[in-house]
């Protein structure tokens, strides 16, 4: 038996970078999956249609997850085209970096916006279907970057600090239910975002990290499978971080 076979999962920003490796790893794992774009509809085909193999049914919706209303609508289509959703993977996020003292209150509150206020709303959409069913697990895509902070990235560094607080009080308040809420915190990644870095940066990048690589999106995607399988039955609360021990 596949570790989430009958499961179905709600992965927010699936079509490319580590939501496209989160989508095929569960689809491989044996869940259905429903996934969200912002505006990639022809990479969200393409990606549908290269886990065809996996016999599982796979949706891609196209949902503004800062949108509460969007939020909302997206959570009530997913239970009607699929009758239930057993793994939220609140994944959409967006950088809108610069120094502080050049930071527009629009670069703020555009990436609180997609990056914190999104699990808000999906989490809170989930909740009552779950709670219904006795048993859920949510898993929160946060950032080495909110556990050491990144100069240049305080509006980035305060969403994803955001979400480990956020995190651990969920898991507080729903465990009695059965509802588990971990998150995942990445380091240094392999994805479209860092294969633009030059070569030196890349470099200086490596050099400070401890296991001297980046991660792949295999690593991350494998650990959230694993968060929302059965396997981590007992976990719940925690921020476990895919960094090659950058910041252990």
């Amino acid at each position: 038996m596949q570790l989430l076979e009958n499961k179905t999962a709600l992965i927010t920003g699936g079509s490319r970078g580590i939501g496209a490796g989160l989508v095929k790893h569960f689809a491989k794992s044996g869940a259905n999956v429903a996934f969200t774009y912002r505006s990639s509809a022809d990479a969200s085909n393409q990606l549908i249609e290269s886990l065809n193999n996996c016999k599982v049914s796979i949706k891609a919706y196209q949902s503004d997850a800062s949108s509460y209303e969007s939020a909302e609508e997206l959570v009530k289509t997913v239970l009607e085209d699929f009758g239930q959703i057993d793994i939220l993977v609140n994944n959409a996020g967006i950088t809108r970096d610069n120094l502080i003292l050049r930071m527009q209150p629009a670069q703020w509150d555009e990436v609180m916006d997609n990056n914190l206020k999104s699990v808000f709303n999906l989490t809170k959409q989930v909740v009552r279907p779950m709670m219904k069913n006795r048993s859920g697990s949510i898993i929160n895509m946060s950032s080495v970057v909110g556990v050491g902070g990144n100069a240049g990235q305080a509006n980035y560094a305060a969403s994803k600090a955001g979400i480990i607080g956020f995190t651990k009080s969920i898991a507080q308040e729903l465990g009695s239910r059965n509802i588990r809420c971990n998150a995942i915190a990445p380091g240094f990644i392999e994805t479209e975002m860092t294969e633009e870095l030059k070569a030196e940066v890349k470099e200086q990048y490596m050099n400070g990290i401890p296991m001297k690589r980046f991660g792949s999106v295999d690593e991350v995607a494998q650990t959230a499978v694993f968060l929302a399988s059965d396997s981590s039955s007992y976990i719940s609360g925690q921020v476990i971080s895919v960094c090659g021990a950058l910041s252990c």
